[in-house]
């Protein structure tokens, strides 16, 4: 069941649960009906204990007997469509079933042979398909034999109804099983898809205010060392702070619903302002051509772009870092490329950080990879991102 996507609420489940337990009185007396209906068999045999042609402890020990095998019956069907017996409690309960079946038919006349059809059914619902089938056509096979005794011709309507009816219990009981596994399945859909929304979150919350902290932290050690001798630059510096602070707070909301996509073109614009706060010297490239590129392959490269640049701020002490932007083509077809690159140490890590992780499942989500490591003079990043979409590639576009 499916949640409504504008109240977040699910939804009123108006039929009965195939293969589950019941969960209220409504749903118990929904399947029990369901099961009693079926009991139309056992008038003949009610009609005959009642019919008087029996002597008293015949019609005694007939009642006490019917009682006994619709009572296992009852419980064993109806539990085996919510909450399932051990086999080895089913297997004992169709026991019952079949020594009082035939005990009865055979004892009391041919007006009991209507037995053998909840056998059937029992053996349809609740063993294994391939046991289930021998087991209908064995019941088929004792209640011909038992019919033969009574004087019955043994080919009748009941014999035919026998097997069809248990052949049909197997594939209801068939559809329970999938029907029980399709909603497993579906579970465990909704709990990965969960999974994997909790994990878009925490990269963006991660990228977001990696970014925006690094730049305030830095900007507040700026105004506190501006502060006794040039109050002027301090209070800048604090207004930038302001600025940065209500646009990540703009950005993490944008991000908690889902709706940001961080544009490229902004992205180069903060990463100059950045990193010149930060006392790094930065060559920008100026405004890049995106005609065609995917918004999502945009998006992508953007995140990969303020990741390498807190990293630069943050770890790695550099104190110049060349970025650039290319459309290469390569054998996946035409891509974007952004290079990053400083003359600092990369920082102290032994290997990738949760930025560098979750930048590379984004990346790869987009079709793109990301290649980070350290040069001959300091560290590089390297991202590719498609340069069009994936229906254009080969098209002449």
């Amino acid at each position: 069941m499916t949640e409504d996507p504008r109240t977040g609420e699910e939804p009123p489940e108006t039929q009965v649960r195939i293969g589950q337990a019941p969960r209220n009185w409504r749903e118990a007396m929904v399947k029990a009906l369901w099961i009693g209906v079926w009991l139309i068999f056992l008038n003949s045999p009610i009609k005959d204990l009642t019919s008087g042609t029996h002597t008293t402890g015949a019609a005694v020990a007939g009642a006490l007997g019917l009682a006994a095998f619709v009572g296992t019956y009852l419980t064993l069907v109806f539990r085996q469509m919510g909450r399932p017996f051990t086999p080895r409690v089913v297997v004992s309960m169709l026991s019952v079933l079949v020594v009082l079946a035939p005990v009865l038919a055979y004892s009391l006349g041919g007006s009991w042979l209507g037995l053998f059809v909840y056998v059937s059914v029992a053996c349809g619902a609740t063993l294994p398909p391939r046991v289930a089938l021998w087991a209908i056509l064995s019941t088929a096979v004792a209640m011909y034999l038992v019919a033969v005794h009574d004087g019955d011709s043994g080919w009748d309507d009941s014999l035919l109804l026998v097997p069809l009816i248990g052949f049909a219990m197997v594939g209801v009981g068939q559809l329970i099983r999938t029907t029980t596994e399709l909603r497993k399945a579906r579970a465990t859909v909704a709990h990965l898809a969960a999974n994997e929304e909790r994990l878009r979150l925490a990269r963006d919350l991660h990228d977001l205010l990696g970014h925006s902290l690094s730049l305030i932290t830095l900007k507040s050690e700026l105004a506190g060392r501006m502060l006794p001798d040039h109050p002027d630059k301090a209070a800048q510096q604090v207004a930038d702070i302001e600025q940065v602070s209500r646009q990540a707070l703009v950005d993490v909301r944008e991000a908690v619903t889902g709706y940001r996509r961080p544009r490229l073109v902004a992205e180069l614009a903060g990463t100059h302002v950045a990193l010149t706060a930060a006392g790094v010297s930065a060559e920008v490239p100026a405004e890049p051509d995106l005609t065609g590129v995917p918004e999502e392959s945009e998006s992508a490269l953007a995140w990969a772009l303020r990741e390498a640049v807190t990293n630069v701020v943050r770890h790695s002490g550099a104190d110049k870092c060349l970025i650039q932007l290319a459309h290469r083509q390569t054998l996946d077809g035409p891509m974007l490329e952004l290079s990053v690159e400083d003359n600092g140490s990369g920082g102290s890590g032994n290997g990738p950080g949760n930025g560098l992780t979750g930048l590379t499942e984004r990346l790869e989500r987009a079709g793109g990879t990301l290649e980070a490591g350290r040069v001959k003079h300091g560290f590089r990043l390297v991202a590719r991102v498609p340069a069009v979409l994936s229906g254009d590639v080969g098209s002449g576009a």
